[in-house]
């Protein structure tokens, strides 16, 4: 009998349910998967810091079959690279109007709403996030943002939330475990 490991965090019932469905999660980059703030040189060149677990909570999410992607306002050269390294293949940059991005994108792929979920932090974010099946976002988010978030993930962004919103997705779909025991 193998053993069954639990996310360190609570998840309320409905979240879970929710979280069931999913097979693409979008993420917004400034305030989710960094910590919002931007760092510029004086050339110009644009700097952001990522956390490396939430890179490898992404991967291990992609592994089980869930898809990633991201839509965002900025367009940045960074984000770019650090997509690639992760091997999210859906990027959208430069999108003042999200809602219409989203929208074809899930046309594109064929799925519905219900099985898609969103991570922002913005006002801008809010018309993906009163679609999706899953809304998710951070404690430091725009109180409307939190408002109507299934789901405020314990960390920060750029500090651990990308991470813990996949480890609790894999924990609904009943892969948690499994992806855990591969380090044991």
């Amino acid at each position: 009998m193998s053993e069954t490991i639990s996310p360190p965090f609570a998840i309320e019932p409905a979240v879970l349910k929710l979280a069931a469905n999913i097979k693409l999660v979008l993420f917004d980059v400034d305030g989710v998967l960094t910590d919002g703030r931007l760092f510029l040189g004086d050339d110009g060149q644009e700097y952001k810091a990522f956390h490396s677990r939430d890179g490898h909570g992404m991967k291990m999410l992609q592994r089980t079959g869930v898809e990633l992607g991201i839509i965002t306002g900025r367009t940045s050269r960074v984000v770019e690279h650090r997509v690639a390294d992760l091997g999210i293949k859906h990027v959208h940059q430069g999108c003042a109007d999200k809602l219409p991005v989203y929208e074809t994108l899930i046309s594109k792929i064929g799925l519905t709403p219900a099985e898609t979920a969103y991570v922002g932090d913005d006002v801008v974010d809010l018309p993906i996030m009163l679609q999706v099946g899953l809304a998710i976002t951070v404690p430091d988010a725009h109180h409307l943002v939190k408002k109507h978030a299934h789901w405020v993930t314990p960390s920060r962004g750029g500090q651990g939330a990308a991470r813990e919103l996949c480890e609790m997705i894999m924990f609904a779909q009943g892969s948690y475990s499994e992806e855990m025991l591969r380090y044991l």
